[in-house]
């Protein structure tokens, strides 16, 4: 694997839900936070549909509140919702609109989501909105870029994305050495605590994530020489 490239200074991370980022990407972004950077969080859905047992109003009330606080533990000071609908995220322009919109206006080198591919690594089915969303960013880059789509806009093009990247992907062919940063990842899931509660599932998200950084690093370690990585997949316009 390679380093990811970090001659940049500002960042878009597109996700679905609250937590998506939390799952590794955040450790990251702390990193590049630490670092000087500009990082802005924009979420797709508020996560309205994420706890069976509490009323979408009030899931997508305290989601925001946690995702917010998740932001600002690892040093983004901006997160955006575009309010679509939890779970039924449909692929098409309007999405691709949304998003185009969003590039355009921040003007990001560098965009940050989590995988869109079919299944997660080791197994496991991929979710139907982690799926339609990826695309869409991946197609939106390009959208924000071309001035003759999405005229309606009125907001100048931006070519100036170098690349984007996707964590949990089981395409990973890049990696970011997030050592030392390891502890506001952790901080950063901790974050969505009622989330958690919510679920109704004896689960550490701590020891979790902390599991998962430490098997990226066995895998990396000996070629990268780092205590703690985490794999990417890297995809240029």
């Amino acid at each position: 694997m390679e380093p990811v490239p970090e001659d940049w200074t500002r960042a878009l991370a597109i996700v679905a839900h609250p937590d998506d980022l939390e799952y590794g990407c955040s450790a990251a972004i702390a990193k590049w936070t630490a670092q000087g950077k500009t990082v802005v969080e924009l979420l797709a859905t508020r996560g309205e549909a994420g706890i069976d047992g509490m009323d979408p109003e009030e899931a997508a009330r305290i989601r925001t509140v946690e995702q917010v606080e998740a932001a600002r533990i690892v040093g983004v000071e901006t997160v955006e919702f575009l309010d679509l609908p939890d779970g039924v995220l449909e692929y098409g322009l309007p999405l691709r609109r949304r998003l185009a919109e969003a590039i355009r206006r921040h003007r990001p080198e560098a965009v940050i989501s989590i995988s869109f591919r079919e299944t997660f690594p080791g197994g496991g089915f991929n979710y139907a909105d982690h799926r339609v969303l990826g695309l869409a960013v991946v197609d939106a880059i390009r959208d924000a870029a071309n001035r003759w789509v999405f005229r309606d806009l009125d907001l100048e093009p931006w070519q100036g994305v170098r690349f984007a990247l996707f964590g949990g992907s089981t395409e990973a062919g890049h990696y970011v050495d997030v050592t030392g940063h390891l502890d506001a990842g952790i901080a950063s899931l901790r974050a969505h605590k009622l989330y958690f509660e919510g679920l109704g599932q004896d689960f550490d998200p701590a020891a979790f994530l902390t599991g998962m950084m430490e098997s990226a690093a066995g895998s990396l370690g000996e070629d990268a020489g780092v205590r703690h990585a985490l794999p990417l997949e890297m995809i240029t316009p």
